[in-house]
């Protein structure tokens, strides 16, 4: 009740101020963060109806819908707490299935909804067992093979799970093989991935009377862009995307009889990031690649010329296929904008024509965008730093170019990973913080995925590092250019970004006149010395990518010098963080022992925690409130435009532990 009482006055002090604001041309912030309206668009396994989320009790909910009647489309789930984020069909077209944790303690559970009675029943344990799933074949379409790690926590024991009943029989008791197991359409093991004590991966061959052969040697820096990606026709021959030999990942098949390999495609400039394959045949449509754009390399006449077709609907959108009928008669297909919702259109492949369903997200469809301009940035020792600059559009010299008529206040949003990338198209930091008035800057930084594998190893090592210097590169450069004011960046991220923004702040701290950290890493040694336990079998790897081993002295020196816990008294500048309770990933911990170490020393620090989340924000209400509270943040210290509370704090379990003191408001 007295936490309540002090919220509503936080809320009342910040109205008093915040309505002074310019706040002419403003996108309301719940319109960039709140839930879309659809997203994770379907088509059922018979071509007879389509699925998406949407908003249902507050919440992301399965909605479903007659293939002819989109309109009549109602909710098959009823979630009222976290919402829905991953579900799918059942091969038979009966049920639903979905993937929910507690909390955001990630220890995902499968649900079942009966698409006729609207049942929803949990068909795998709970009391913290996690569930992967494996495999759902058409040719098995009453059940599915999946992964539980309820024996022992770090490996995942392999089930058959019958819809219908919910009855689990153990197929394979795994005390070897990481997550990772490949299951064909008969539901047969067939490859699983072994972690080796030289930090190499051997992929291992399951054969007809149960014994096991090596099938695929991994080096350790080939094993971040090194797959298997599916079955060819009849299954006897499997595609694998590899760097071995290489820089960047290339496809290739491999005949599992004579075991010979066939190179069918390769991309100088990055890794593939998957292959299109036609769902009861396995025919190779495609192989898709991305490095500043999505593209394509196409290996079927009839795959081509649809993809051309559809490429002619929007010739400035990147295309995806995001679900395909079995028959493969008619596709969902998602062109992806960077200056507007995704548009998703039914695509029918017997006449060649595409019927536009709807916009993930028309709140914004009235609102003026901003454009994301790829840029390649060399760092200082000679990397290509593929980076998105993004600049409010009344800043502009021209529409199609990023050059501004002055410098602009600038904010460096880091991503996380650090083995993922930074992506082209509609981006929610992007379009709300270019909407404020500032500049936005994403890089692909060393250690990012995509861009070959030794551009992944640069990254070892290196946190607090070269990668580190790579963002400073980038900001340099947004400098030099005449975007940036100097005096006027922040930094912000969460995961590998929240971390990124306390070395900022510790290791470069006049760079940056704030930062906001979101579930960040203040601690490398204390971050490996918790990880949850299924990804203890690539602790070893995990090593080496952040450079020491806590449990040796030498170790804890090395991830000492570049943890910002240690150089805390460098933080000068104003600093928000933000913490899940029940983060698996980066334990509360981190932010915890960063928060207690400022309040000792007297460092100005706002904190903000939420009971109820764990490695990000899934709850709307927590987002918006936290996104409100970081919008007053860099308003005060960047200068940009913000807009009025409101009811943004509404339903939230926000709390703001530390700090109230420093924020742009008053509080009692």
């Amino acid at each position: 009740m007295i936490l309540r009482i002090l919220l509503i006055c936080i809320v009342g002090c910040f109205l008093n101020i915040v309505s002074m604001a310019d706040t002419k041309g403003l996108i309301k912030r719940s319109a960039i963060y709140g839930n879309p309206d659809k997203s994770a668009v379907q088509i059922s396994n018979s071509g007879k109806y389509l699925s998406y989320l949407s908003n249902s009790n507050g919440v992301l909910n399965v909605f479903v819908a007659d293939i002819a009647d989109i309109k009549s489309a109602k909710p098959v789930t009823h979630d009222t707490v976290r919402g829905v984020r991953q579900y799918f069909w059942s091969r038979d077209d009966k049920y639903i299935l979905y993937m929910q944790d507690s909390g955001g303690d990630e220890n995902l559970r499968i649900h079942r909804v009966n698409l006729q009675t609207l049942e929803d029943k949990i068909l795998t344990p709970e009391n913290g067992v996690r569930a992967v799933i494996y495999k759902a074949s058409h040719k098995k379409p009453g059940e599915m093979m999946i992964g539980l790690n309820n024996r022992r926590k770090d490996f995942f024991d392999v089930y058959k799970l019958e819809i219908e009943t919910g009855k689990l029989s153990l197929v394979y008791e795994n005390n070897k093989f990481h997550e990772r197991v490949i299951i064909d359409d008969e539901h047969n093991i067939r490859f699983g991935y072994v972690h080796q004590p030289d930090l190499s991966v051997n992929i291992l061959e399951f054969k007809k009377d149960g014994s096991e052969s090596l099938f695929l040697h991994i080096a350790y820096e080939d094993y971040k862009t090194t797959s298997l990606a599916g079955f060819g026709e009849q299954e006897n021959k499997i595609y694998i995307v590899s760097s071995e030999g290489l820089n960047t990942s290339a496809l290739y098949s491999i005949d599992l009889v004579t075991k010979s390999k066939t190179l069918l495609y390769s991309n100088p400039n990055c890794d593939l990031n998957g292959v299109a394959l036609q769902p009861i045949t396995h025919r190779l449509d495609a192989a898709m690649y991305e490095y500043t754009r999505i593209g394509y390399h196409t290996f079927n006449r009839e795959f081509e010329a649809h993809l051309n077709k559809l490429k002619s609907t929007h010739t400035d959108a990147d295309i995806s296929i995001v679900s395909r009928s079995m028959k493969d008669d008619k596709w969902v297909v998602a062109f992806g904008f960077d200056n507007g919702p995704a548009r998703y259109y039914l695509y029918d492949t017997l006449l060649g024509k595409a019927k536009y369903l709807f916009s993930n997200m028309p709140q914004l469809e009235d609102y003026k965008l901003n454009k994301m301009h790829p840029v390649v940035i060399k760092s200082r020792d000679g990397l290509n730093l593929v980076s998105y600059i993004s600049i409010p559009e009344d800043a502009k010299v021209t529409h199609n170019d990023y050059k501004t008529k002055q410098r602009l206040p600038m904010v460096l949003f880091v991503h996380g990973g650090p083995n993922a990338r930074d992506s082209w198209g509609f981006q929610r930091p992007h379009q709300w913080l270019t909407n404020r008035g500032y500049a936005v800057l994403s890089v692909n930084y060393r250690g990012s995925t995509g861009f070959g594998k030794d551009f992944i190893v640069a990254g070892d090592g290196q946190w607090a590092g070269k990668m580190h210097d790579d963002l400073i590169d980038a900001v340099d450069w947004a400098i030099e250019n005449g975007i940036a004011d100097k005096d006027k960046i922040a930094i912000m991220g969460a995961s590998y970004g929240g971390y990124a923004t306390l070395v900022g702040l510790t290791f470069t701290p006049e760079k940056f006149v704030c930062g906001i950290d979101i579930v960040g890493i203040s601690n490398l040694a204390t971050l490996l010395n918790s990880i949850p336990e299924y990804w203890k079998p690539s602790l070893e790897a995990a090593k080496k990518m952040v450079g020491g081993d806590p449990n040796t002295a030498e170790g804890v020196k090395a991830l000492n010098a570049r943890s910002p816990l240690f150089y805390a008294d460098r933080i000068k500048k104003p600093l928000l963080i933000a913490h899940g309770r029940n983060d698996p990933r980066v334990k509360m911990a981190e932010s915890d022992q960063i928060v207690e170490k400022l309040n000792s020393k007297g460092i100005p620090v706002t904190y903000i925690v939420y009971p109820d989340e764990g490695h990000g924000f899934a709850r709307p209400e927590n987002r918006l409130s936290f996104y409100a509270v970081a919008e007053g943040f860099l308003s005060r210290y960047l200068g940009g435009k913000y807009e009025e509370i409101g009811t943004d704090f509404e339903n939230s379990s926000i709390q703001i532990t530390s700090g109230k003191q420093y924020l742009p408001f008053a509080v009692p």
